[in-house]
């Protein structure tokens, strides 16, 4: 039997919890470990002169339940590979279990073959990360809800919507909560029925990968306050178009949410001087400097929920209540 389920008073004693990082969120990390009252683990996690990874775990994590913190967001693949690497020198440090957290899961839009000859890149670092060690996923709002399903391990999927509506409940009434295409529509509906709004869709058609044009709008968005509800926010050119094909039609004022702002390319530019008014995200994903002095661009972070998330996870208690 672990020694973790010996604890004499559950929720107080942390000291068989172990909390690890790579390169990819320290301040995310860093949030998580004050909300726990626990402290980073000592490792190095650098690279050699030819950009190999190199992790070095500086203390004891024998029979420890370890959780491994790592956004799989830019660069991705050194991220990737730092999370692998981290998991597999934790593995044969004889930990006893190992739960990846991972606030941004990439390759996640590589779900299915979209193409005849194309790879489900998101099933394969599934495998990878299954095979390196790890024990548990612990994941906020997955692309693919049916990403839990590349996994034999247990997946906790936790979704932003919590943190994000407690933001939005203060910003007005007489809104309506928008998806900015077809697929984000029970995304939208969810934050609808929350905050007892009234939802529209915008009809969106894509013509290559990261390029979009705004079609139609189904719903009436005349006179009200506008909340375009996404997951990802990557080049910024769905939101935009959206934003003023809303004013268009009559919108008031156009905001937008998102979980994880990848904001690439010249995202943060077009989001600038698009009509949104403010586009609120979670730091799931660290932003780069151009992001972080833009004044559109509120971060709302999720620390709380991911801590209370391991803190349960470690205690073995039930997680679904945060499945909201």
């Amino acid at each position: 039997m672990s020694k973790k389920r010996v604890v004499v008073n559950p929720g107080q004693d942390l000291s068989w919890l172990r909390i690890f990082a790579g390169n990819s969120n320290i301040q995310l990390v860093k949030k998580i470990c004050d909300q726990l009252g626990t402290s980073l683990g000592k490792s190095v996690v650098n690279t050699f002169s030819d950009g190999e990874i190199h992790v070095e775990i500086d203390e004891s994590v024998r029979g420890m339940d370890v959780f491994v913190i790592q956004s799989i967001s830019s660069p991705v693949n050194d991220n990737l590979m730092e999370l692998l690497i981290l998991t597999d020198a934790l593995k044969r440090a004889s930990a006893e279990r190992i739960n990846a957290v991972m606030p941004y899961y990439g390759y996640a839009r590589q779900d299915r073959k979209v193409l005849p000859r194309a790879p489900i890149s998101a099933k394969l670092v599934a495998d990878l990360i299954t095979t390196a060690g790890a024990s548990r996923i612990l994941t906020v709002d997955l692309h693919a809800g049916q990403i839990q399903g590349f996994f034999n391990i247990p997946v906790d999927h936790l979704f932003a919507a919590p943190v994000l509506l407690e933001y939005l409940r203060h910003l007005g009434n007489d809104i309506v909560i928008v998806s900015p295409d077809a697929g984000g529509v029970e995304r939208a509906r969810a934050y609808a029925k929350r905050l007892d709004a009234s939802l529209a869709i915008i009809d969106k058609r894509r013509d290559s990968p990261n390029v979009s044009q705004v079609m139609n709008i189904i719903g009436d968005v005349s006179g009200m306050t506008a909340f375009l509800v996404d997951d990802i926010v990557d080049t910024g050119g769905t939101l935009a178009r959206a934003a003023y094909a809303l004013i268009e039609k009559g919108a008031e004022r156009v905001y937008a949410c998102c979980t994880h702002p990848i904001l690439s390319g010249k995202a943060v530019k077009m989001i600038s001087e698009s009509p949104i008014v403010e586009l609120i995200v979670t730091d799931t994903v660290p932003l780069a400097e151009e992001a972080k002095a833009c004044p559109k661009i509120r971060v709302i972070s999720i620390a709380s929920l991911l801590a209370d998330a391991i803190r349960r996870i470690y205690e073995d208690e039930s997680v679904s209540c945060l499945f909201v």
